[in-house]
């Protein structure tokens, strides 16, 4: 088993109670592509992420279960590619 996979199992996922997300329709936050509607669905799922509570501990299980798709936390996969690399980074330093 991976370690993010491990991480999966392990994670406090209590979060997903608090998500805003819990009640939206869950192809605002996986559109297809980056350019059109898709635009349009990223920018909607962002506002609902912004406006939730468990939005950091979102961000963080996106991070450490690296999910490649849908908008996370308010991050896009282009945007978490890069905070991911910060992120092992520090977890590696702390190690």
């Amino acid at each position: 088993m991976t370690l993010a996979r491990n991480l999966e199992f392990e994670w406090d996922q209590t979060w997903r109670l608090r998500a805003a997300c819990k009640n939206v329709d869950p192809d605002v936050f996986f559109p297809i592509g980056v350019t059109g509607l898709a635009v349009k669905q990223i920018k909607q799922a962002k506002k609902v992420c912004n406006s939730c509570e468990a939005k950091q501990d979102c961000l963080e299980f996106a991070l450490a279960t690296n999910q490649e798709c849908g908008v996370w936390g308010a991050t896009t996969e282009d945007e978490r590619r890069k905070l991911r690399r910060t992120w092992l980074a520090k977890k590696k330093k702390a190690s």
